[in-house]
């Protein structure tokens, strides 16, 4: 068994020029019929076609490479604090960490310069999971806009808030959601420039406030205007009580 190196020079047609790319690839074979042994001294043995038929024993480049540990060198939100060791699959520790700095390899003079010490034991985070604080920050500048007929009567419910969640892109289940402390009915277009919030709960633990904004919907010439930009907009509170914190919450860009 032996391994062989392959070099190739793979060409790309751009139109008029042509790209001359290198390839290095290994591979690792095994001869199908091993050649026959030779005496000590005496004269080897013609090797016929049979014996340069190989089996593939493995292509390296389709080999599943191991995880590497990286050191995180600052603190990195919804993932860890500067000195924190990671082990992760080495696309994404070279993609998301080592490439934009957040990260340096594991050695021992990295280990040394970052005083890690992998056997003390981590402090316990207050939050449920790593990634709460991020899920936090990106809800509580979401916009959440609920599309409501313009025609037909209609009472806010929880499964609407998690219907507009669900096309917003986020998945919270109905339970996970606090309603505001007025029942809001419509087709109402006094509601259409008035904003609110709902609170939802992440892992049965925290809580943060979605602002959310009634948009009546219809077709033909019932349509409303579409406003650009409408997220940015600050709009009066539709509960007085939610007002204040409506204006501390921070807005979407």
């Amino acid at each position: 068994m032996f391994g062989l190196r392959s070099s190739f020079c793979k060409i790309i047609d751009i139109g008029p020029n042509l790209l001359h790319q290198q390839s290095r690839n290994t591979f690792i074979l095994k001869r199908k019929w091993p050649p026959p042994l030779h005496k000590k001294g005496g004269k080897p043995a013609k090797l016929r076609a049979r014996h340069f038929v190989y089996d593939l024993v493995e292509d390296t480049t389709v080999t599943k490479k191991p995880d590497i540990k990286i050191i995180l060198s600052q603190f990195v939100d919804g993932v860890g604090n500067e000195g924190d060791v990671l082990t992760l699959r080495p696309a994404i520790a070279y993609r998301e960490f080592l490439m934009p700095g957040l990260a340096v390899y594991a050695s021992p003079e990295n280990f040394k310069k970052y005083q890690v010490d992998e056997n003390k034991p981590k402090a316990v985070s207050e939050f449920s999971s790593p990634y709460v604080q991020r899920t936090m920050g990106c809800l509580s500048r979401l916009v959440l806009q609920i599309i409501m007929s313009k025609t037909q009567p209609w009472t806010l419910e929880p499964w609407h808030i998690r219907a507009s969640f669900r096309k917003a892109g986020y998945v919270v289940p109905e339970h996970a959601i606090t309603m505001p402390p007025v029942t809001i009915k419509g087709p109402d277009l006094t509601l259409q420039e008035k904003e609110f919030f709902v609170t939802v709960k992440i892992n049965n633990k925290e809580e943060v406030n979605v602002r959310c904004r009634i948009h009546h919907w219809a077709t033909g010439l019932d349509r409303l205007p579409w406003v650009k930009d409408h997220w940015k907009k600050p709009l009066e509170a539709l509960i007085p009580e939610q007002a204040t914190t409506l204006q501390n919450m921070p807005l979407s860009e």
